[in-house]
């Protein structure tokens, strides 16, 4: 079997003298879909900051795609055909969604630019009805949508998601869960997804690991973890919209 696509092995984070990530092995292989799900404050996000190098690993070993990132300044590894869509979705609110979507193919000197603005406008057609609109004004399901775009407009290897249903009604999160689904379908993409909502992650999901207070407590197939009678006490009474 080939090497993992992105390898985490004892990774430990701190944030001064709190442990935030206590030592955890994950590993994404090519073209899956992975999922972290866990409660608000488990590590979730701060494992893909970490991954990013926005936090630091003060402990263990990041490889991806072969490399070892675990010191590399954060804008190098975004170099690395990595693209992340965070939480809270930190589009530039005085910008145009068109010159948001321009920013994040800055990355690759804005290679290909009007074929993945055409391929993004497929994938999120309100994108290309609002191109002239401030990300600011747009809705929260829309400015989601417009996070994911941008990420794509590097044209990333590994696509990284950070909460990306939070505070969304119920239908744009299913359009934006499909939305990542045929991506990864049709491209090949492969996607690291980090989310509240257990049930929506783990029907996507090829594989999942289940977090609690910075440790991976369990881990198997996005369905399987499903079907899990403590996955389904803890994360999915009344979370399956």
């Amino acid at each position: 079997m080939s090497e993992p696509l992105l390898s985490l092995r004892g990774v430990k984070t701190y944030y001064g003298k709190i442990v935030a990530l206590r030592g955890i092995d994950i590993d994404v292989n090519e073209g899956e879909i992975v999922t972290i799900i866990g409660a608000n404050g488990a590590g979730k996000s701060t494992t893909m900051m970490t991954v990013c190098g926005i936090t630091r690993a003060r402990e263990g070993k990041i490889i991806y795609n072969g490399e070892d990132i675990t010191d590399m300044p954060t804008h190098q590894i975004a170099h690395k055909a990595i693209a992340q869509s965070p939480e809270g979705r930190r589009i530039f609110g005085r910008m145009t969604v068109k010159e948001n979507l321009q920013m994040g193919a800055s990355v690759i000197k804005y290679e290909h630019m009007e074929e993945d603005l055409r391929m993004v406008f497929d994938l999120f057609p309100i994108l290309e009805k609002r191109q002239n609109q401030r990300g600011g004004t747009l809705s929260g399901g829309e400015q989601q949508m417009l996070a994911i775009a941008r990420a794509l407009m590097s044209r990333p290897k590994l696509l990284m998601l950070d909460e990306p249903s939070l505070g969304l009604a119920p239908l744009v999160v299913k359009q934006i869960f499909e939305v990542v689904k045929e991506l990864n379908e049709k491209q090949g993409l492969t996607v690291f997804l980090v989310e509240q909502n257990a049930f929506h992650a783990l029907r996507l999901a090829h594989r999942g690991y289940v977090m609690i207070n910075g440790q991976i407590t369990l881990t198997g197939g996005g369905h399987e973890l499903l079907e899990n009678p403590e996955v389904q006490a803890a994360y999915l009474e009344g979370g399956r919209h």
